[in-house]
């Protein structure tokens, strides 16, 4: 918790549970301890949402299908997500799950390692929402960043790793410090990046806020 919980349980007594089948996948999720985005982020991506009302999104990282059904709620009419999911657990729940929420006619749905996938992507997305192995980041933004439309919003999710990247790569257990130094090493590239405009936002596990400059 990189935020008091305190802040986090208040803010969150604001948001109503919907009761709709996109809910009963989020608390199916939970109890099934599969990490799925917090409920700040999901209210931060609906206003994002509202904002750049886009055409075309990107998630890289689908795991169950919550965050597409959940942003498929606030799309509007004609628009579409494109979703890359590596893992086959996961790919076949995810399925099972745009079924369930009826919006597989419009979810296009990727299977593969999104290193591989990102270079057959043509066309432009007006939001791309990151959110895989933290990790890769880094070794997707190449991709991204080309993928990514003038005036579109790219979200990364989880930055701040419940605040362990703020520590020295020194204080990290071992196994932990490749992911902690490429983390630091995509936030860095985010901030200094000529294309783009960044905020790094301590909401849910940490967000990266970038909007890409018009040329």
């Amino acid at each position: 918790m990189i935020v008091d919980e305190r802040i986090v349980s208040f803010i969150n007594s604001y948001y109503e549970d919907e009761e709709d089948i996109a809910e009963i996948i989020r608390k199916e999720a939970i109890e099934q301890d599969v990490p799925i985005i917090r409920r700040e982020t999901g209210q931060f991506i609906k206003t994002l949402l509202e904002m750049n009302k886009p055409d075309n999104v990107l998630e890289v990282g689908t795991a169950v299908g919550y965050s597409a059904i959940f942003m498929s709620k606030y799309l509007k009419k004609g628009a579409h997500i494109t979703t890359i999911e590596n893992w086959e657990p996961r790919i076949i729940q995810a399925k099972t799950n745009f079924e369930r929420a009826g919006v597989s006619d419009m979810i296009t749905f990727i299977e593969g390692d999104a290193t591989e996938k990102l270079p057959e992507l043509t066309g432009k997305y007006d939001f791309i929402f990151m959110d895989a192995a933290k990790g890769q980041y880094i070794n997707y933004f190449p991709e991204i960043i080309r993928l990514l439309a003038d005036d579109g919003v790219l979200l990364s999710d989880n930055v701040l790793q419940d605040g362990e990247v703020l520590d020295s790569r020194f204080v990290v257990e071992r196994r932990n410090r490749t992911i902690h130094g490429r983390m630091r090493e995509y936030l860095y590239t985010l901030m200094n990046h000529e294309q783009l405009v960044t905020s790094i936002l301590p909401i849910g596990d940490g967000v990266a806020l970038s909007v890409k400059k018009t040329d």
